[in-house]
């Protein structure tokens, strides 16, 4: 349930309201925008007067709200969430942001080269893997901790924040001045480290899952939003549909329906969604036209030597082409 406050309401009246709200064993998320104060109601409202509560001065409507997910239902937070990374970095509010690095961290010298490069081609953010969830147990793992270090050196080198995967909640420790926690698509519904990650205090980068809806994404985030952390950005990286021709199927209707649906940020992955280098290009370009708050694609200074992944990497030189395009589209694209 939402109630929808009329402009600057009076102090007195609103602080009553809410202690009152709270006596019903309700939690009350207040937002406020440009235009209103809402209080979203939290809990089970199925005994609270609606009418009694739409009768008072300062509340101008009083709404319920059938979708599961509270916290990030665009219903209780109607401005776009902007989340604020270090160097000033904003995602989130129309503006695209390209985070942009390899796959995985493979040397201080790789790391660092393509942080200089991407940075130099626009990318405000640096993602890079240190550890790495592999279909195949003999696959390249990661660097683990001292992959952390050099994304840590080349953060400091460059000034860029750094995204980079938890795969499990014993390694968060070692994600202490990482910037942003990115949440897998296989971890999507691990619901205990959600939890966790509600009280992590970091940005979070939550990646659908190959076979879940848009419902149970923002589900997902719920979990991380009740727990106290409202620092969520979604993303798409393709699911898995009956077609072989590419990687997955990078879903971009969900971009303007998660734009409908929710307040949080909404970045595209063209690079997991494809699996084809040359099909990044297109992808990032359609996905900053229908209105994508960032891109995470993957960089890397030699794909076909690459440790994972070479086959979607982008040379530096490709991402710069990739940069400049999406940055003609994005005073266009659609929103809300």
């Amino acid at each position: 349930m939402i109630v929808i406050l009329k402009n600057n309401p009076e102090e007195r009246q609103l602080e009553n309201l809410i202690q009152w709200l709270k006596s019903l064993n309700l939690d009350v998320h207040i937002s406020v925008g440009a235009a209103h104060m809402i209080l979203g109601l939290i809990g089970d409202t199925s005994s609270v007067d609606i009418d009694l509560i739409r009768a008072l001065d300062i509340v101008e409507d009083v709404k319920r709200i059938q979708e599961p997910y509270k916290n990030a239902n665009r219903k209780f937070h109607p401005d776009d969430t902007v989340v604020e990374l270090s160097g000033g970095v904003q995602i989130g509010g129309g503006k695209l942001q390209l985070i942009a690095g390899p796959c995985s961290v493979e040397s201080l010298e790789q790391i660092c080269y393509v942080a200089r490069k991407v940075k130099e081609s626009g990318a405000t953010v640096l993602r890079g893997g240190a550890f790495k969830p592999r279909t195949s147990p003999y696959a390249f793992q990661g660097l683990g901790g001292q992959g952390i270090d050099l994304l840590l050196e080349a953060k400091q080198e460059t000034g860029l924040p750094v995204v980079t995967e938890l795969m499990n909640i014993t390694q968060l420790p070692l994600f202490d001045q990482i910037d942003v926690i990115q949440i897998g698509a296989r971890n999507m519904q691990n619901f205990e480290l959600l939890k966790e990650l509600g009280h992590a205090g970091k940005p979070i980068l939550l990646k659908r899952g190959l076979a879940n809806t848009l419902e149970e994404l923002l589900m997902s985030a719920e979990y991380i939003m009740a727990n106290g952390n409202e620092q969520v950005m979604l993303c798409e990286r393709g699911i898995r549909t009956f077609e072989t021709a590419t990687r997955n199927t990078l879903d971009i209707s969900a971009v303007p329906l998660l734009k409908q649906m929710s307040h949080l940020p909404v970045i595209v992955d063209p690079s997991h969604a494809t699996g084809i280098a040359k099909l990044v290009k297109p992808m990032a370009m359609a996905a900053a036209a229908c209105g994508a708050d960032g891109l995470i694609i993957e960089v890397h200074n030699d794909p076909p030597h690459a440790l994972s992944d070479g086959k979607q990497s982008l040379t530096p030189e490709a991402f710069e082409d990739v940069s400049a395009a999406v940055r003609s589209i994005a005073p266009f694209a659609f929103h809300w």
